[in-house]
Formats: structure tokens, sequence, C-alpha cells
């Protein structure tokens, strides 16, 4: 399968790599890319990220088969009504975003009959640094990537979808958006918010700068993930904010069971605790497809 033109809207780390991954596997023949900061798409050409550098969403969507929607999930709305008039009927268009009932809906609001071309997509895969300048063509190879057809979703299009992310590399998977997002809450969404939180009371602490020089391997890998972009988790808590917060009960009442045993004095009860979650993590082995070591997406 190769494409005559790739829009990429949102020239960063995420579609710049897809790009440059699309290119290497000879599936496209030309690039266009647009993001909203002039030295960003400026930058992506003197890379060789894209070929062409447009100044509007739809300008870099016209003409094109294949879009791929690289922006944070805050964005997604905007980006959709932006390219709905320019969206040719047969185009392929994705997203990599982290959650993806915020973006079904994002896109039911805004694309109209277009909604028809959209394939939701998730790559489970990043870096710990953002930006064009880090893009790379193998940050798919070997990732998982999960698509969220919808009801309008035609299989001729689910199979192009499944068909240009296998090309760059990933081990593709499909779900629903809401078992999507309840996954993800437990399994990233959580953990992530976990570390900022962890991170924070350490330092919030009289001496949690001295606490911090002291640490070793076991908070380095503990904490890796609170070093992931900001605005990004915002962004992704926020829209699955739901689902979050059901996996913050579940937490709380595992960590009362451990305050429980502390506080009583019950140490058959705290080990038993212990020995039941380092059985559960001793037995788990990471799916191909899943490795990932980043703090931008995991």
């Amino acid at each position: 399968m190769t494409f005559q033109r790739l829009a990429l809207i949102g020239c960063g780390l995420m579609g710049g790599s897809f790009a440059l991954a699309l290119r290497k596997a000879g599936g496209v023949q030309h690039i266009t890319g647009f993001s909203a900061s002039e030295k960003t798409r400026q930058r992506a050409v003197d890379l060789k990220v894209i070929d062409q550098a447009c100044t509007s969403v739809a300008e870099a969507v016209q003409g094109a088969d294949l879009v791929l929607l690289a922006v944070p999930v805050g964005a997604m709305h905007d980006s959709f009504a932006a390219m709905r008039e320019a969206l040719g009927p047969d185009a392929l268009l994705m997203d990599v975003g982290s959650t993806k009932c915020d973006v079904v809906a994002a896109a039911q609001a805004a694309l109209g009959e277009r909604l028809n071309c959209f394939v939701p997509a998730h790559p489970i895969a990043g870096k710990e640094v953002a930006g064009i300048e880090h893009a790379e063509a193998t940050l798919y190879q070997d990732r998982r990537t999960i698509l969220t057809p919808l009801p309008q979703t035609g299989i001729h299009k689910m199979q192009a979808a499944h068909d240009v992310w296998t090309a760059v590399g990933s081990h593709v998977s499909a779900m629903t958006p809401e078992a999507h997002d309840a996954t993800f809450a437990a399994v990233s969404h959580l953990p992530h918010m976990l570390a900022f939180a962890a991170v924070n009371a350490l330092t919030a602490q009289p001496q949690g700068t001295a606490f911090l020089e002291m640490a070793g391997p076991g908070f380095r890998d503990f904490s890796r993930i609170a070093a992931s972009d900001a605005s990004v988790w915002r962004d992704i808590l926020s829209a699955n904010h739901a689902e979050v917060l059901l996996q913050v009960a579940h937490f709380r009442a595992a960590l009362d069971q451990f305050e429980t045993a502390l506080l009583s004095g019950n140490t058959t009860a705290l080990q038993q605790l212990i020995q039941q979650a380092s059985d559960v993590r001793s037995g788990w082995t990471l799916q191909a497809g899943n490795a990932c070591n980043n703090a931008t997406e995991d």
C-alpha cells in the first residue's frame, strides 16, 4: 500500500516518527505538514520529515489520501473541525491520542459526513523527550498500536489502518473506545498519576531535597514516568477522568489494607499483601508489542 500524500497535523515526536517510518517503508510519495508554530513547521522541513510546510490544517489536508492527527487530545476537536471541508471522502484519517472516548466524541461532533474516514488509533510508543528533533523511523517498531473502530468504520478503512501501522512496524490490536479507556486508566494513566503524586509528596517535605539525594535504582525505576510532559498528561488525565477516578478508588482500597496492617502491627497480613503483589508481578510477562521505554506515552 502506497499513499500519494500524507498530511501530518502536528509535527512533533509522534507524528514526525510516523512520517519518517512510512517514508522509509516506501508507503508515501509526498508529505505535507502543519503545526501551530512556524518554527516547528520549518524545522520539520529542514529535517526532511515533511516535504511541504503548510500554514493551516485545511491546506495540509487538501488532496491527502492519508491524514495523521498527532496533536494533544485537547486540541482534537478544533483540528477535526478545521479539516472537515478539505478532507476527501476516500481519505484515511487516524489519530495517535492516548484516550479514545473523548477523541471519538470530538470526531462525531466535528467531522460530519467525513466521520466514516476516521479510524481512531493509539500507538503505545514514545520517548522521555518530545519534539520533532527526536523523531525517528524506528519509534513504532515492535510496539503495539490499538485501533478503536466506530460503527461507521468500513472494513476497507479498518484494513487500510491495520496495514499502515503494520508497515511502520507495529503489532496491531482492536478494541472498543470504552474498553481502551478503562484498560489504560488501569495500566497507564493511574500509574502516571501515582508517580507524579509520589514525587510531589517527597519534595513537599522539608527534607525532601535531602531524601532525593539518597534515592537509588528503586526510586529511579518507580519515578521514571513522572518525567512526562505536563501538558500531555494534563489532557490525558482530564479526558479520561471518570475511569482514572475509578482506578483511584481501587488503589485507595488496596492502600488502606497496607495502612491497616501497619497500624495494627499485623506483620502476617502485611507479608501476605506484599507476597500477593510479588506473585502477580513475578508471573507477569510483557506481551509482544507492548515493550516501551519512554515517559511521553506508556
